[in-house]
């Protein structure tokens, strides 16, 4: 019976280690499905200013050319197509600062290997409770 000790102390450190392993294969499955909801949620907040920017510079643009032509300012040469330009180069930069934002927004909800939410804890925990019980069933097994 004292040889049974051992054993069952060693196969109950064997199934810790295991269900260790799967509760965090469960919490890491969790933690992605979080941050890529959270990412398409980003992406489509993203997508629709981007959508609303693109329209209020078409209209500030037509706006322009009306003014323009009103005032009897070609439109595509001189300083009319300086200005523009200049609108939809201020546009373009606008875009470019703000997918850069986003692509920050991004890489900033992403787990870093530090994580609190995906370190080794468990592991080590049953690891050093098996080495424990390992430890002692081989004393009581040189014991016999």
């Amino acid at each position: 019976m004292a040889q049974l000790v051992p054993v069952a102390s060693l196969l109950t450190g064997v199934v810790g280690l295991v269900g260790a392993q799967k509760q965090a294969q469960a919490q890491r499955r969790q933690q992605e499905d979080l941050q890529a909801n959270r990412e398409a949620q980003l992406r489509l907040a993203n997508e629709e200013s981007t959508r609303q920017r693109r329209a209020v510079l078409a209209r500030t643009i037509a706006s322009t050319r009306a003014r323009l032509a009103a005032g009897g300012v070609p439109a595509d040469e001189g300083s009319g197509a300086a200005l523009l330009s200049s609108l939809e180069d201020e546009g373009q930069m606008r875009e470019a600062a703000d997918d850069r934002q986003f692509a920050l927004r991004i890489a900033a909800g992403r787990r870093s290997l530090l994580d609190e939410q995906l370190n080794l804890t468990p592991f080590i925990r049953v690891g050093s409770q098996l080495a424990t019980g390992f430890s002692s069933s081989f004393r009581s097994l040189l014991n016999l």
